[in-house]
């Protein structure tokens, strides 16, 4: 009976291991959800799932882009695609308040994707996040930079502001990241 009490804390441990282990960097910690009172585990949340990260800003001028990247999730959700969208005053663009920022993504947008609060996304203090995605590609250069990340964890492109959510360039890096194996 004592060596199965002791067998559960262990069995328990190695469990956590193990998924940790399954997790790759990039998705290590959490985010604030925009306008909720809960955090997003970016593991828990998007581990072996394709993902599109853009940093955004409600004033900048992509902007509209937003309309393309609710697309381009609609378009492929279903499949298994999520999207990430990390605002940032990096930039000087992003609105004073979380209740600013979610009006434009929500309201005049109607973005349903996963909108983060506020966050900063180049230099030493960018949040965990940014900071894998800088290791592996670059740090954003302007707002409405896109990262395309397979279900491993790895980027496989990542596109300028200048490049619109229905890129063909980016759509054929979305359709090779939902074709990678977790």
């Amino acid at each position: 009976m004592l060596m199965r009490w002791l067998a559960v804390p262990v069995l328990m441990a190695v469990g956590s291991v193990a998924m940790a282990a399954s997790c790759p960097p990039l998705l290590e910690g959490q985010l604030p959800k925009l306008r909720a009172k809960e955090s997003i585990d970016l593991c828990q949340r998007f581990a072996g799932k394709p993902l599109v990260i853009v940093n955004t800003a409600s004033f900048c001028g992509f902007a509209p882009q937003f309309k393309g990247l609710e697309a381009l999730y609609q378009r492929y959700k279903g499949q298994g695609l999520e999207v990430i969208g990390v605002p940032s005053d990096d930039f000087k663009q992003e609105a004073k308040t979380g209740e600013e920022t979610a009006k434009v993504c929500y309201v005049n947008y109607g973005v349903t994707f996963i909108m983060t609060e506020p966050q900063t996304v180049k230099g030493p203090d960018a949040v965990h996040l940014f900071k894998i995605l800088a290791q592996q590609t670059s740090a954003p250069k302007w707002n409405f930079y896109k990262y395309v990340v397979d279900r491993q964890g790895k980027v496989i492109a990542h596109f300028s502001s200048l490049t619109k959510p229905d890129s063909p360039d980016l759509i054929e890096a979305v359709e090779q990241a939902l074709a990678s194996k977790p």
